[in-house]
Order: C-alpha cells, then sequence, then structure tokens
C-alpha cells in the first residue's frame, strides 16, 4: 500500500498546492522547463483523452451520511475523503470514479492531496473501518460480461471450448458494493442460486477496432468482482443468459479499484473463493481461454469501449453448477460469499 507522503513523491504534487492544480507532471511527460500555465493547459487537454493514465494507485468508494457515493483514495494510514477534502479547502475535482475516468481531473486530485497535506486538514483522512462502500462505478454505460473463459470451467460444466468470446451483459440494476446484502429474490422466481468470482477490467480511454498488443493501454484499471447467478433463470428459460445473470444487486464490485499501472499482468492472478469460510474456487486468471487483451479487442471490432465500461471477464473451475447434480447445494440466505484476487483484495457479501 501507500502512505501519503510517497504517494506525493511518486506523482510529483508534493509542493504543488490548489492553485496549481495541474501540476502534478510526470518525468516523462516532455514537459521539463515549462512554465506552470503551460503545463497547466496541455494537462487540461489531455486528461480527457488519457484518463486512463493514472498512477499506482488504490481507490475506493465511501457512502456517505447524505446516500451519495463519493470516490476515496486508500493510504497506508486510512482513506482519503475526496468529497470532504474539497468541502474543507473549497475547491472541485471528480467526486466519483466514473466522472473520473470520463472526463479526467486526476491532476486536480493529486493537488487536493498535497494541499491538505500542507494544511495539516486530518480529517480528510478517516479510518477505512469507519466507512460504509459504496459502489464503485454506478453507471457504466456497457456491462459486458464473458461466460465460459477459464478452461477447466467449460470443461466442468460440459461445455466445448470456445472459439471465439461467449458474450452477454448485464444492466446497472445489478451493481452493488463491497458488504451489501443481495436480497434473493421468492423461491418461485428462483432459487438456483450460484457464485462466479470475476476479474473486472474498467475501461479508461474509448477503444474502437483496437489489436491486441495496445489493448491493455486502454485500461484503467482492475476490480474483483461476482457474476451471482440465478442458474435455473439462466439455463432453464429458453437457453438465454441474461435473465439469470442482472437480477437486482447480482453484480457485486469491490471494495477495491486498483490502477492497471499498479496491477501489472491481468493474465497472472491468483482467484479464490468462499462461501461461509470454505474454498469453492481456487485458481489462476492463467488459465483464461481469451486473456483481457484478447477480449478487449475483440470487443471494440464490434462496438467501441468507452472511459468507465466494465468487462467481467469469467469465473474460473469450482462453481455449484459443476458439480454432479445430487452434489449441487444452492446457496441461501444467510450465507456469505468472498471473492479474492490477487493484488485486488476480497469483496464480501451477505444474502438475504
Amino acid at each position: 500500500m501507500t502512505g501519503r507522503r510517497q504517494f506525493l513523491q511518486q506523482t510529483g504534487a508534493i509542493g504543488a498546492g490548489l492553485a496549481a492544480t495541474a501540476l502534478p507532471v510526470r518525468a516523462d511527460d516532455g514537459s521539463a522547463g515549462q512554465s506552470p500555465k503551460t503545463v497547466a493547459s496541455q494537462t487540461a487537454r489531455s486528461s480527457a483523452a488519457h484518463a486512463s493514465i493514472l498512477p499506482a494507485v488504490t481507490l475506493l468508494s465511501i457512502r456517505q451520511a447524505s446516500r451519495s457515493e463519493t470516490l476515496g483514495i486508500k493510504f497506508d494510514d486510512g482513506v482519503f475523503d475526496v468529497a470532504q477534502a474539497s468541502a474543507l479547502l473549497g475547491t472541485s475535482v471528480p467526486s466519483t470514479l466514473s466522472q473520473l475516468l470520463r472526463e479526467g481531473g486526476w491532476p486536480q486530485i493529486e493537488a487536493l492531496v498535497a494541499s491538505t497535506r500542507t494544511g495539516n486538514l486530518s480529517q480528510a483522512v478517516v479510518p477505512e473501518t469507519s466507512i460504509t462502500y459504496g459502489r464503485l462505478i454506478a453507471d457504466p454505460g456497457k456491462i459486458v460480461c464473458v461466460g465460459l473463459n477459464y478452461r477447466k470451467h467449460a470443461l466442468e460444466v460440459g461445455m466445448p471450448i470456445p472459439t471465439k468470446p461467449v458474450l452477454f451483459n448485464k444492466f446497472n440494476n445489478a451493481l452493488t458494493s463491497h458488504n451489501s446484502t443481495i436480497r434473493l429474490p421468492p423461491r418461485e422466481v428462483a432459487y438456483k442460486f450460484d457464485y462466479e468470482t470475476e476479474l473486472l477490467v474498467v475501461m479508461g480511454r474509448h477503444a474502437r477496432d483496437v489489436g491486441e498488443s495496445e489493448a491493455l493501454d486502454y485500461v484503467a484499471g482492475y476490480c474483483t468482482a461476482n457474476d451471482f447467478s440465478a442458474r435455473d433463470l439462466q439455463l432453464e428459460t429458453g437457453g438465454q443468459w441474461m435473465i439469470g445473470k442482472t437480477l437486482d444487486a447480482f453484480a457485486p464490485i469491490g471494495p477495491y479499484f486498483v490502477s492497471a499501472a499498479r496491477v501489472g499482468d491481468p493474465n497472472q492472478l491468483k482467484i479464490e473463493t468462499r462461501v461461509n469460510g470454505e474454498v469453492r474456487q481456487s485458481s489462476n486468471t492463467s488459465d483464461f481461454i481469451f486473456n483481457v487483451q484478447q477480449v478487449i479487442s475483440y470487443v471494440s471490432r464490434h462496438f467501441a469501449l468507452e472511459p468507465g465500461d466494465i468487462i467481467y471477464t469469467g469465473t474460473p473451475e469450482g462453481v455449484i453448477q459443476g458439480m454432479p447434480p445430487d452434489k449441487r447445494v444452492w446457496l441461501k440466505t444467510g450465507d456469505r460469499v468472498t471473492s479474492t484476487i490477487e493484488k485486488l483484495g476480497t469483496l464480501s457479501f451477505t444474502l438475504g
């Protein structure tokens, strides 16, 4: 994890202050020797076009007492509450992850951190144990999902290995946060509930017809997610998957968004699911049939991906659906599910 001073040193924001909100400059951006005014102008022009170029940072969402969901930065000594700091200093910065990715403004957030540190405004940093997590992403333009994307998972459910990514979708009503409760529908609607821990890709730039070799340049970062599913609706209602995938709160994500710069290779991450403490899935994204680059390239050949769009990349072996029929014990009210992905953290939710 990162302390605030280390964060400011890495971003170049120490001493920037609010009077120069665009001053955090990377050494390799060609700006050496330019005036602050020139640098600020160039940063403003480029921030929206390159919203995915974030430093090594971990972000989260804070559900405020007003019920708004606002951006936080995870540091060693607590969570930097962007909304609180912005209010204390009377300045305007992106207040959500979606806004940051769509509109840019990371230099302004760096400067805000620097200014609160210079002013010793300790109330802008709160213990993580004191917050209620909000939805990391509340309004993506698209939620793209990939089915059957781990070799061992395809085998366990008796399906052929796909030759092209199998795509479906969820809707925004399904989005929920870390530590949430998923309210299960009545039994007459569905009862065959199953977990699917998945690596979530968060897009940071407009991507249309991009090649595999450049696809990761369009990624802002990654999250732990669960493609919670009702198998009876998914598989017993005519063969279409969407209805079993997008009931209310069937897409928990969190607790963190970790920037691509911090994660590195997304195709070499350990992934695990536990139900009431028992390990159910334990695998690695190296078992992908189509890796992250291939998925982004394939999707972008058919339609554009925009900043803030998200991609569920599939789940590994170990789901209930993959067990012998007489061994399947579907999830039920009171069960606690935890999804863990290396470098991204553990997502937890309870069934109610």
